[in-house]
């Protein structure tokens, strides 16, 4: 908690910086879900090498977001005050959930370019935003319920532990888990389809609340004492919550380490490389929120210049086991 509270308040120190850049220039806005998740301040640290790196330049990136990922409302009404200034020229908004911030943006009906960064829009609003810059979420999903697969290929029973369910790009990854564990697409529950079933009680949606996290696998362990593993959407539990994960996974170190037990997870930020050498976790794929944070301003300037902008721009997944950790993280 300590090491949560230091990040937020060093994101908020970076937002004030960020405020005090300059009056004059257009702002290249990028609101995310939170500012208590060291994630988000991955993609902060990136905009502010941007900002670093073009001091010269007319525009500057400018972060914000609410004090907390669980404040859906929050997000949107900073959506809203963001887009009514005059100095906001472009927005790369990561949706807590989607279908609000959807609503925000009709109901502003901005005349600036919108982009989604991390976090997308439903497919049946994507045309609210010019363009999608983050992780392919289902390939993301996909990758984790492999490495699952692969080491426990007899499946068995298991719980996906998921965010806000109102957060496309956390969905997206659970269909992607679910797809590749099933080898079926488009289910929404796994019944013993390639011989994997989810448990009662799951999905859980702990609104990317480490200690939340923590505290639902320990009461799923409890209630399924054979449960074979855990499909983990967002790092939450790993580096939010580092060494309570530790405690609880310990004890199953030994199964961990023979396959009889499997945890995929996503991310690869905090601790989480840490508990993978420590053999706590079967596999970790990772995204790169700093190489979010510093391509949205280029992006938003392109599609503020009307240049051709694809559509999704896909950044890549660093795939992190017990052995390859020391190389894993793309430098």
């Amino acid at each position: 908690m300590r090491k949560l509270l230091l990040l937020a308040a060093t994101a908020a120190m970076a937002l004030g910086a960020s405020q005090a850049l300059s009056q004059d220039k257009k702002q290249l806005v990028i609101v995310v879900k939170g500012l208590d998740n060291p994630f988000f301040e991955a993609i902060n640290q990136g905009c502010q090498k941007w900002n670093s790196e073009n001091a010269s330049s007319e525009y500057e990136c400018f972060y914000t977001g609410p004090a907390s990922t669980s404040d859906e409302a929050g997000e949107a009404q900073i959506v809203q005050d963001m887009l009514g200034k005059p100095s906001t020229v472009a927005m790369a908004i990561s949706p807590s959930n989607a279908k609000l911030i959807a609503q925000t943006i009709k109901t502003a009906a901005p005349t600036i370019p919108i982009m989604t960064l991390d976090a997308d829009l439903t497919v049946e609003d994507a045309a609210l935003r010019k363009t999608y810059l983050g992780t392919d979420n289902y390939l993301m999903g996909k990758r984790i319920g492999d490495y699952m697969k692969e080491a426990k290929p007899s499946g068995g029973k298991v719980c996906s532990i998921q965010g806000n369910p109102g957060a496309d790009n956390i969905l997206r990854r659970a269909q992607g888990w679910r797809d590749s564990l099933s080898g079926q697409e488009g289910l929404a529950e796994l019944k013993g389809e390639g011989g994997w079933t989810e448990v009662a009680g799951c999905p859980v949606f702990t609104n990317d609340d480490g200690a939340k996290g923590v505290q639902a696998m320990t009461d799923i362990l409890a209630a399924n004492p054979d449960l074979a593993g855990f499909g983990i959407m967002g790092g939450w539990p790993l580096f939010g919550a580092p060494q309570p994960y530790r405690d609880l996974f310990k004890p199953l170190a030994d199964k961990i380490a023979s396959n009889e037990f499997v945890i995929g997870a996503a991310d690869t930020i905090g601790d989480e490389v840490a508990i993978a050498k420590e053999g706590l976790v079967t596999a970790l794929v990772g995204q790169r929120p700093f190489e979010m944070g510093y391509k949205a301003p280029s992006v938003m300037i392109d599609l503020i210049e009307g240049k051709p902008v694809a559509d999704p721009v896909f950044t890549g997944l660093d795939e992190c086991t017990k052995d390859t950790v020391d190389t894993c993280i793309q430098k």
